[in-house]
């Protein structure tokens, strides 16, 4: 018995559970907060709850049914419980074994390997010409000293014996004081460098990618923001956080576009941006997103590039969709995929699962948070992390798919 079974089995010892007149089935939520679902049974039983909507299996609200029509109330009052077994079909599932010997080379040769390329990416990276002051180090060593730091997940004064080494290798032309590593990520020029680097980071991935995936998730500060509780009557504190918006491919999780926002930004409205970018270099054939990116104009920038979206539609679209208000053909066409090809239309929605672990990945090795105070030096930070990651993952599939990144040459 999985928990969806189990939590539908307590649902119908504890909950009153009702039969309209219209053959259909009432049950409550499990919060307690007065909210009922609707379930209508059949051979492919349906129910009401935001689980269903994106699931195509047998919630507990449905399972409680279930249960509640298998129970036989006597007139004494006792009650027979008649549990059924059902047989199924053993179905067999592709599964993908690990190449141990490549992922071992690729960890244990992961640190070199990180220099070399970094080193590789940095060196397009052209300076401004210096007129007045004190000689400033080459923003190519700047970027690869941040990133560097950003990758070692230290602090800046334990990290300067891996920069000595590195500086060894001739990867950087001096060893800079440990307060410059800070300095070098207040400034705003990196900001574009970063994005750009991110991108051509991603392209030895551009004859496998083909399908990919948008989201956002958020990175905390060390600071706080004040907001107004109108349940408590008073202003709060909450921790700040910034939002990367990414797009990314489903096979290698590469990340091949990104924008770092303030926690306020929407994110139906960036996803054109990260579908632009994304088809400057990648053959786009479908494109997955959560409710949050359903929107018409969405859609249409996803065909514009040659995709299929697959963005998760609301419970309420049901009924708007009935003639209320005019939609685009795209809007249409999905919408009855969705209402009558649901499981084939699921298949390709979930592969929107690979972008959290994306997310996971990330956060796991690099980090959930940032430690710069302000936001230029914050959303730098969490660009390099995204970089980092990247190159993680040319490094991994050198040495498990054989595939020659091009950029690691001039090393």
């Amino acid at each position: 018995m999985d928990m969806r079974q189990q939590r539908g089995l307590e649902m119908a010892a504890k909950f009153k559970i009702l039969k309209k007149a219209d053959g259909t089935w009432s049950v409550p939520s499990q919060t307690g907060k007065g909210h009922r679902y609707t379930i209508e049974m059949g051979d492919k039983p349906r129910c009401s709850c935001p689980y269903q909507e994106t699931h195509d299996t047998k919630c507990k609200h449905v399972f409680a049914v279930e249960y509640f029509l298998q129970r036989e109330q006597h007139e004494d009052g006792s009650e027979t419980v008649t549990e059924t077994l059902t047989l199924t079909e053993k179905v067999s599932r592709k599964t993908y074994p690990q190449k141990w010997s490549s992922y071992n080379v690729a960890q244990i040769t992961e640190k070199a390997e990180f220099q070399r390329l970094l080193y590789a990416l940095c060196q397009n990276i052209n300076s401004s010409p210096q007129i007045n002051g004190r000689p400033r180090i080459p923003l190519s060593d700047a970027v690869f000293n941040v990133t560097f730091k950003v990758y070692s997940t230290i602090s800046q004064r334990r990290f300067m014996s891996d920069l000595a080494e590195a500086h060894g290798k001739r990867y950087i032309g001096k060893i800079p004081h440990f307060n410059s590593i800070s300095n070098y990520l207040e400034k705003e020029e990196l900001t574009p460098i970063l994005t750009d680097l991110i991108e051509e980071s991603s392209l030895p991935f551009s004859s496998i990618e083909t399908e990919f995936a948008v989201d956002s998730t958020g990175f905390s500060s060390t600071g706080y923001a004040n907001w107004y509780a109108t349940k408590y009557g008073g202003i709060m504190d909450q921790r700040a956080w910034l939002k990367a918006h990414i797009c990314c491919g489903v096979k290698t999780n590469v990340v091949t576009a990104v924008r770092v926002t303030d926690r306020t930004m929407n994110d139906c409205l960036l996803l054109p941006e990260l579908v632009q970018k994304t088809a400057r270099n990648f053959e786009m054939l479908e494109v997955s997103g959560d409710k949050g990116y359903l929107s018409a104009s969405n859609m249409e920038a996803i065909v514009a590039v040659g995709g299929t979206p697959y963005l998760a539609f609301k419970r309420n679209n049901v009924a708007v969709h009935t003639g209320r208000r005019k939609h685009s053909d795209i809007w249409s066409q999905m919408f009855h995929r969705f209402s009558y090809e649901r499981e084939d239309f699921l298949a390709h929605y979930h592969k929107r699962s690979n972008v959290e672990s994306t997310f996971m990945a990330i956060k796991a090795k690099f980090g959930g948070s940032v430690r710069s105070k302000t936001f230029v030096a914050q959303t730098n930070e969490v660009l390099c992390k995204i970089l980092c990651h990247n190159v993680c993952c040319v490094i991994g599939s050198m040495h498990e798919m054989g595939i020659d990144p091009g950029f690691g040459k001039v090393a």
